[in-house]
Order: structure tokens, then C-alpha cells, then sequence
């Protein structure tokens, strides 16, 4: 009986052993804070760095004075228990060293703190809005503004392997592009719920607040890629929620910063023609991927009764006019959100018509941007 008790917790340690070394790995471990890539988040790690060893030191004293008495001097020893009290040189000792250490601490602390909140003299401002489940970018005096959403590699791979996704849940369709080495003030709200804007590698993070607007700063100073996520608990869909930043040379961002303007007037015009069927219906799936599918599911039937189904619904099978008028406003009361200000003429008209004619509706009804134009 005596070796049975042993064997069994051996042969469990052996198996647990065994499962962790058949597991893949499942993540990179750290056991710190990043670094960054920004001076800002440099001075962050470094106040970080310098409070963690204060606090070491101090542990290290404390807890080693402990022992050292509680063994010393244990009753087994011998020891008698001192009797005195009010002992005046020992008072201001431990309150002169408590508050050497505390000023020490809260100079770099200040100094870190007043410089993350200077935003003075920025060379651009970009407004960050946060949405279930997306976040908008606005680049102020440069007439450009983009949504920027999870990217649809990731949206595939939900139901099947993501393994073989680089940046599975990381990766968005449009990342916010800043020039290197310039001073970048982003003020950022929120549309709905509390969101908060956090990349890692910049040193802070933000709340994004409805009615509110906080700001914050960055100066990053080489070229790459920069990667975070939504830091609040937001809602169902919280997960989905990736930051991207892509720090470019000063004239690659001034032809990326082209592009979106020719791609904003290109969509401007194009609310002025007249669409084919299969052009809509083609552009409409995509804008269904994009903003409509994590409720109303890629097939239309939707999650009842949070998320309606669309696939033979009274809204997408009943007036065109009502179908117009919930997708640009809404539902209140509902996580129906209005899209008349997250998406374009072309775009609204082409997934309303997709909604129409997909799933089985077969409606053959056709709505053109000007329509919506005209309802704005």
C-alpha cells in the first residue's frame, strides 16, 4: 500500500511532464514590460525598471532583517525579548529613509508623467474614434478618414486553423500611418461604449470615452510596423479589435497620404453614377464581411434573438425604404448601430443590395448611391 501511494503521484507528475513537453508552444513569455520603440516609452520602462529595484532592495532588507531575527534570536536560543519603547533615533530613521526614497522616486516619475501629457507643437493630429467593433481615423486638416477593421485573414481562419495565420487577430485592413520622427497628437473619443486605444510599443494607452475626449502623443523614430489592441472589455466582439500603426519615411507617408486622398474622391464620385447589379452585389459582400457578418452571420441567419436574421427577414424582404433607413440609422435600444456616418454612399448602397439578393431573398431590387445620397 505504502508503494502504491507513491507511485501515484510520481506517475502523475510523469504524465504532466510528458503533456508539456508534447504541447506547441502556445505563446512567447515575458515576464516584464516591452521596451518600445519611442523615447516616451523608453523613459516609461525606465521608471518602471527603476521602482521595481527600489522595491527589491527594500524586500530584500525587510524581509532579510526578519529572518535574521527570527532566527537569531528564537526562544530556542535563549532569547530574551528587548523591553524598550520611544526609541528616538530609530523613529526618524525609518521616517527620514521612507521619504529620501519616495522623493527620489517621484522626480522621474513627474518628469515622465508632465512629458506624456505635453502635446504642444505637434506636426499632426490624427483622431482616433473608437466603434463596436473597429476603430475610425481622422486625419485633421488633411481630409482624410478611414475605418480601420480586423482583417478578413483572421475573419477566415475563426472556424477553421488559425495557425497558420501570421498576426492571427493582429492585423487589420487599414493601419494608421504616421510619418517617422514627427510629433503625432492623437485625441481620442468613442462613439458607443468605453474602448482604449493601447500599442505596446508607443508606452501608453489611452481611453477612448464617449463625450470625452482624451489625448496623447508620439514621435516614433524608425520605420516599422506597431501592433496592439483594444484594452477594455468593450463587448462581444472585444477581441477583435487590433491597432496597427505603420510608421513610414516622410516621403513614403506623403504617397500614402495621396492615395487616400485620390481614394476618397474616387468614392465621392462614385456615389454620382449608376452601378450594375453585379457590381454592387460584388462590393456589398465585401461590406458585409467587413461590418456586418459577426452578427448576422456569413450565411444571414443570424444569432435570434440578440441578431435578427437576414435570410428571409421581414427587414430585408419587406420595403426597400425600411431597409434603407434602419442600415443609415439604426435601431435604438438595439446593437444595431447607425452606418449612415462609418460608411459611404457606394458602400451602403451596394450591402443593402446584397442583403436584398443574398441568402435566398432573390428580391432583384437595386439600390443606387445617389438614392442614399439623396436620404442623407
Amino acid at each position: 500500500m505504502r508503494q502504491k501511494r507513491h507511485a501515484a503521484p510520481g506517475r502523475l507528475l510523469g504524465i504532466l511532464l510528458a503533456g508539456l513537453a508534447t504541447q506547441p508552444a502556445r505563446a512567447e513569455y515575458g515576464m516584464n514590460l516591452v521596451r518600445g520603440a519611442t523615447d516616451l516609452s523608453h523613459r516609461v520602462f525606465d521608471l518602471h525598471m527603476i521602482s521595481l529595484w527600489v522595491c527589491v532592495a527594500i524586500g530584500v532588507v525587510v524581509f532579510g532583517a526578519m529572518f535574521y531575527s527570527l532566527f537569531a534570536f528564537r526562544k530556542s536560543r535563549g532569547a530574551v525579548a528587548a523591553n524598550f519603547h520611544e526609541n528616538t533615533t530609530v523613529e526618524v530613521v525609518w521616517t527620514i529613509i521612507p521619504f529620501i526614497i519616495l522623493i527620489a522616486m517621484a522626480i522621474p516619475a513627474t518628469r515622465t508623467l508632465i512629458a506624456l501629457e505635453d502635446t504642444s507643437d505637434s506636426g499632426l493630429t490624427i483622431k482616433v474614434t473608437g466603434y463596436q467593433w473597429r476603430w475610425q481615423y481622422e486625419y485633421l486638416g488633411e481630409d482624410v478618414s478611414f475605418f480601420s477593421n480586423l482583417a478578413q485573414s483572421s475573419r477566415d481562419a475563426m472556424n477553421g486553423d488559425p495557425t497558420g495565420i501570421e498576426h492571427y487577430l493582429l492585423d487589420v485592413d487599414n493601419p494608421v500611418v504616421v510619418p517617422v520622427n514627427t510629433k503625432v497628437r492623437f485625441v481620442i473619443t468613442s462613439n458607443d461604449v468605453i474602448h482604449s486605444w493601447w500599442v505596446p510599443a508607443l508606452g501608453w494607452k489611452q481611453d477612448a470615452i464617449p463625450g470625452f475626449i482624451n489625448d496623447s502623443w508620439t514621435s516614433i523614430p524608425q520605420p516599422g510596423v506597431y501592433r496592439g489592441q483594444c484594452a477594455e472589455l468593450c463587448g462581444k466582439d472585444h477581441g477583435f479589435m487590433p491597432v496597427v500603426i505603420e510608421a513610414k519615411t516622410q516621403a513614403d507617408y506623403e504617397t500614402w497620404l495621396a492615395a487616400k486622398k485620390a481614394e476618397a474622391e474616387a468614392a465621392k464620385s462614385g456615389a454620382d453614377r449608376e452601378w450594375t447589379k453585379d457590381e454592387l452585389m460584388e462590393r456589398g459582400k465585401t461590406v458585409y464581411g467587413t461590418y456586418c457578418v459577426a452578427c448576422h452571420q456569413a450565411n444571414g441567419q443570424g444569432i435570434p434573438p440578440a441578431f435578427p436574421a437576414l435570410a428571409g427577414g421581414v427587414l430585408t424582404t419587406g420595403p426597400v425604404e425600411g431597409h434603407i433607413d434602419r442600415v443609415l440609422h439604426g435601431k435604438a435600444g438595439t446593437a444595431m448601430q447607425a452606418f449612415g456616418l462609418q460608411l459611404n454612399d457606394v458602400d451602403l448602397a451596394a450591402v443593402i443590395t446584397y442583403e436584398r439578393n443574398a441568402f435566398g431573398n432573390d428580391k432583384g431590387d437595386l439600390v443606387q448611391p445617389k438614392q442614399i445620397k439623396a436620404l442623407r
